[in-house]
């Protein structure tokens, strides 16, 4: 396997305007790499002054929302980004997993029941709130199953997130000042797991390459004690979900690889406008207050994130090996000054947006040993 160099220039894409320093430079990182990879030139950052009406290859840091906006970038589908493109911003978050309480329920423009109808069976019990006034109607449905949790949809990283183990507790929430906001920009509210292990699964099409893997990813903690996302560890194999499934794979491993399928085809489904050339989806197995084993796909991500510098890592391997049938690789996030381990691929070291540092790299080991 081999990329056929073309005219394309690569260029990193920061979306916000404030977007800390290391998803920046992260960012630059994995475009640069991505261009010697396929054999373009890396142009840096995007500028519209410097690139408009030129073919080019991006790699946002968000989810593109809008024809209007992909159109300004030059992004006619999804062989010109790694990433992908959704007609409204609710899409790309953690708020289509649910539901709403009832029809008569607030939802944001463009809102299709579809999705919840054909995922329903392949996530956990939750429900998706758009108004302060529905907030409490679905958290007493949901509470009678026990502990859920509050999750703000524009939240990365697990950043955000409360456990609620009672009503009372969520009217103390509900009172607020700040909730009105929060609400009205959308939360999930969703059954509380316990013993969790979050597997990954997804796929990856560049330029002419279907990458597709599955793995777990872990939690550790900033500068500050919090639990954050750590990092990923994945198994990657040149092909489609059928190639990967033909492994020597756990059955919790391929239930997830089962619902995270189901959860991509509603999307492709339920908003036909959408495309994706990068779709990683989180799933989560623990058992519920009862006791009982669940799983269910979380959010997905249709952009940069923390996996990306390992799908990099493993594209590169392929590229590399072709006669490889498989690669283990590993992406690390930690908050502790430390040498680079042995072998380790440096992606980023420098400051975080709520620590003085942060380093992330890749290992990359062979899938048989």
């Amino acid at each position: 396997m081999t990329p056929t160099p073309g005219k394309k220039l690569v260029l990193a894409h920061s979306v916000r305007p404030d977007a800390p320093q290391h998803e920046v430079e992260t960012n630059k990182a994995l475009a640069r790499w991505l261009a010697q990879i396929l054999g373009l030139k890396y142009g840096g950052s995007y500028d519209p002054a410097k690139h408009k009406g030129r073919e080019l290859y991006l790699l946002p840091t968000q989810t593109i929302v809008g024809a209007a906006a992909a159109c300004d970038l030059g992004v006619k589908g999804p062989d010109d980004l790694w990433g992908g493109v959704v007609e409204h911003d609710f899409i790309c978050t953690k708020a289509i997993s649910h539901g709403l309480r009832s029809y008569q329920a607030h939802a944001p423009k463009g809102w299709a029941p579809l999705f919840s109808e054909r995922t329903r069976n392949v996530v956990l019990d939750g429900l998706s709130v758009f108004a302060l006034e529905d907030a409490r109607p679905a958290a007493e449905h949901l509470l009678y199953g026990g502990p859920i949790r509050l999750k703000p949809v524009h939240a990365c990283a697990g950043r955000g997130q409360e456990v609620i183990e009672s009503l009372d507790a969520f009217d103390e929430i509900l009172a607020r000042l700040e909730a009105e906001k929060l609400f009205s920009e959308g939360v999930v509210l969703e059954q509380d797991l316990s013993e969790v292990i979050t597997h990954s699964v997804g796929q990856s099409f560049i330029a002419g390459t279907v990458l597709s893997y599955c793995g777990d990813q872990y939690l550790t903690k900033d500068a500050h004690g919090e639990e954050v996302y750590g990092g990923s560890n994945l198994l990657v194999v040149q092909g489609g979900y059928e190639d990967l499934l033909a492994l020597d794979l756990a059955d919790d491993v391929r239930l997830a690889i089962e619902q995270a399928q189901v959860f991509d085809r509603a999307a492709d489904e339920a908003y036909p406008r959408f495309y994706a050339s990068r779709r990683n989806y989180d799933i989560a197995q623990g058992l519920d207050s009862g006791g009982v084993s669940r799983s269910g796909v979380l959010e997905q991500s249709w952009r940069m994130g923390g996996a990306s510098s390992a799908e990099v890592a493993a594209l590169q391997s392929f590229i590399n090996g072709p006669e490889m049938r498989a690669i283990r690789v590993s992406s690390v996030e930690t908050y502790i000054d430390q040498p680079l381990p042995a072998d380790a691929i440096e992606v980023y070291r420098g400051p975080a947006e709520n620590s003085d540092f942060l380093l992330k790299y890749v290992t990359v080991k062979s899938y048989d040993g």
